[in-house]
């Protein structure tokens, strides 16, 4: 399953290390954050809960970026 989400994301250099972060999550197949769109896309793996992964995905970015928020 893909999913977009909107994110708030201060600069291209934190997108990107906010992406690898989310890469990194247990349950995320794959994952792309774009600073000029302001969206993070998500894909999942087969059968995970999606509301569970982005929270672990928030946690994440979070250490990246303190402020960081994702809508979903």
């Amino acid at each position: 399953m893909e999913k977009t989400y909107k994110i708030e994301v201060d600069c291209a250099n934190c997108a990107e290390k906010m992406q690898e972060a989310a890469k990194k999550t247990e349950g995320v197949a794959d994952a792309t954050v774009s600073f000029m769109t302001q969206k993070m896309k998500v894909v999942f793996e087969a059968d995970v809960e999606e509301k569970a992964i982005m929270k672990k995905v928030l946690k994440a970015c979070r250490k990246v970026e303190p402020d960081c928020d994702i809508a979903f």
